[in-house]
Parts: C-alpha cells; structure tokens; sequence
C-alpha cells in the first residue's frame, strides 16, 4: 500500500537541494528523493561552479531573470552561510577587429537585462588587467564569481533538514502513474517503496524527460526529448597568469573554451561541447588540440604540452545540434494538465547561479495551483 507524502523532489542536485529547501522553509513536508548514495554527485559535480552575471540570455527570458535575480540571492546567501565564494570578476574578449560590435551588443543585452555595471575595456586596459591575454577589446563584469558549489549544496541540505525535510538515498524513482489523488511514485534501490505524493518536482536534471516518461499518464508529446552535451576540462600544468576568469565571445550554445580558477587558485580550461549519445564522463586527450587552438586566440603564450585531462560535465539539454538554445522549462499543470506536477527541463548552465531563483518559482507555482 503506497505511503501518502506532501512534497516529494526528485534529484538532489544543487536545483533539487534548493527547491527542496525552499519548500520546506515554507511549511511543506518535503522528502527528497535520490538515486545515489550522496547530494550533488551528477551535473552540479561537474562545472565550473561560476556565478554568472546574466549577460548572454534572451532579455525577458526565464533564464535571463532567474540568473539576475539568483546571482544577487546567491551572493547574500552564501554571506550569510559561511558558504566560500569570490567576486572575482570576469573578462570577455574580442580577439579580432571583427567581434568588437558582438561585444557591444552583450554589452546592451547585459544592461536590458538588469546587469548595468559591465566596464568596456580597450586593448591597453585588457592588457594592463591580464598580461597575458592579448585582446582588441574586452567587457569586466565585476559581479561574476566563483563558489565551492559542494560548499552551497551542503548549506542548502542543513536548511532543508533544518526545517524538516528528508533525504533519502539510493533511492531511484522507477516508475509512477498519476491517480485522482496524487501522483503515485515507484522508488526502488534496497527499501522499494510507493509515495502518492501531493506534489512532484521533477529536478532529476539529465534525467528529467526519462522520468516523466516513466510516469503514466503524462502526456508524451509534453516530454522534450534529452540531449546530452558534454563539456571536457583540460587542467594546466604550473602557475597560470590570470587573476580574473577569461572568456572568449560566445558561440551558437556555449561560452566557448574559457579561463576558470576556482577558489585554490587553480586554473583549467573549459568547457568545449561534445554531443554523445551516452553519459560518459571520460576526457579523451585528444580533444587537447583543439583546446590550444581555442586558448591561444586570446592567450598565445600557452606551452605545448601543458594541458592535462581533467573532468568532465554533460548539460542537460532539450535541444540538439544545430537547434535554437531554448528557455529553462519549468512545466506545470496548465502545460501537461497534472494537477501537483512541476518538471524542470533543460536547467543548465546558469542553474546553480539560478538555483534559489527557480526554487522561488516553484513554491510560486504551487502556491498558485500551477503545479
């Protein structure tokens, strides 16, 4: 006989650990549910654990809002919670002639999206912050940072569990159906159990569409289809120049091979995008001559032979190649018609910066009846 639950979250990745926690703080009777045996193991593992600013994203976009918003949030919750992180700021550069009007353009996209502060930077002003990064121009973004990302998954975990909400591991959810009082979850792993569950919050990031196929009486054609993405990282050999991130202009659907140093002051580079069909967290070495290619475009003092393997991530994405990037897709019962249903597709990059900006909008949402 299934066990009647509140609120039941799938994944606790660091969107998961922080809805959850979020509807916890609110009153809710919060179980969260993950197929591993600790939080944050999957897609919130292996990133570049940035702060964005929320200079690239369509204007009036979910994500554009949620990033602006989560970065202000991030940045105060992590003072407030002891969490490490820097404001270490960040540098976009246009390598050639041809991409200073590109650059211009992020620059009034930043600013329509709330992000006014970006510093336009000529060639000598690049050169006098970053030596070594040879430049025509460049745009600062003072309020990107970096954090331990383990660190915030923690923090989001005590409060949730502070204010009542469970964590249960090796956990899968294997199956489900939708009823008239509920959502019924299968959960399998040592202790096989069935939840009728008031509300569902699908968050299981890569696996997100697989799930909600796995539920009956979803309807189909509301399931975006996954993609995976891979983006590799190439760590460097020695002490590194930089002091500030250093990115290139953008691409199609990434932010192109870019300068990360984490809170250690560690530098690596990355990440590039490699479409897979499987998930495979392996870095072929390969793909290293590509990456000097990439870096020595705005960095062309890079050594042969200095970049070493590091990890890698895959985004979970619900577009392929080729395709237009689309909006995070926070779906609720006016779009699939479950009443307690909330799926979360396509929260990549920026969703850790997102992460209590998209926790808003789902209590939001269940608070409206939208879930």
């Amino acid at each position: 006989m299934a066990e009647r639950v509140d609120c039941v979250v799938i994944g606790a990745g660091v969107v998961g650990l922080a809805v959850a926690r979020r509807l916890a703080m609110a009153g809710r009777e919060v179980i969260l549910l993950e197929s591993a045996d600790m939080i944050g193991t999957g897609t919130s593992s292996r990133n570049s654990e940035v702060i964005h600013a929320g200079i690239y994203y369509p204007t009036g976009s979910f994500k554009a809002r949620a990033c602006v918003a989560g970065k202000h949030a991030l940045y105060d919750y992590c003072a407030a919670h002891g969490v490490p992180h820097k404001r270490i700021g960040k540098i976009v550069v246009a390598s050639a002639e041809s991409e200073i009007p590109k650059l211009k353009a992020l620059q009034q996209i930043a600013a329509a999206n709330g992000v006014p502060d970006l510093e336009w930077l000529d060639k000598a002003a690049v050169e006098r912050m970053e030596p070594a990064v040879r430049a025509v121009a460049g745009l600062l973004s003072p309020s990107t940072g970096i954090v331990d990302s383990h660190g915030l998954m923690l923090a989001y975990q005590g409060d949730a569990e502070e204010h009542g909400a469970m964590i249960a591991y090796n956990s899968p959810v294997i199956g489900g159906k939708v009823t008239g009082e509920g959502v019924l979850l299968h959960v399998g792993g040592d202790d096989p159990m069935d939840l009728l569950c008031r509300t569902v919050v699908n968050s299981a990031s890569l696996h997100a569409p697989d799930l909600s196929r796995s539920i009956e009486g979803i309807p189909p054609e509301t399931i975006p289809k996954a993609y995976y993405a891979k983006g590799n990282y190439f760590s460097v050999l020695g002490k590194q120049p930089f002091t500030h991130l250093v990115y290139p202009m953008p691409e199609a659907s990434v932010l192109g091979v870019h300068v990360t140093l984490d809170l250690g002051g560690q530098c690596k580079f990355g990440p590039d995008l490699e479409w897979v069909d499987e998930l495979n967290y392996d870095v072929d070495p390969s793909r290293a001559e590509k990456f000097y290619a990439a870096i020595r475009a705005y960095y062309p003092d890079l050594k042969d032979g200095s970049l070493q393997p590091a990890y890698a991530g895959i985004r979970p994405k619900i577009h392929g190649p080729g395709e237009p990037q689309p909006d995070f897709l926070v779906q609720g019962r006016d779009a699939h018609g479950v009443p307690g249903l909330i799926n979360l597709y396509g929260i990549e990059s920026p969703g850790l910066t997102a992460s209590l900006a998209v926790a808003d909008e789902v209590l939001r949402r269940t608070q409206a009846g939208n879930g």
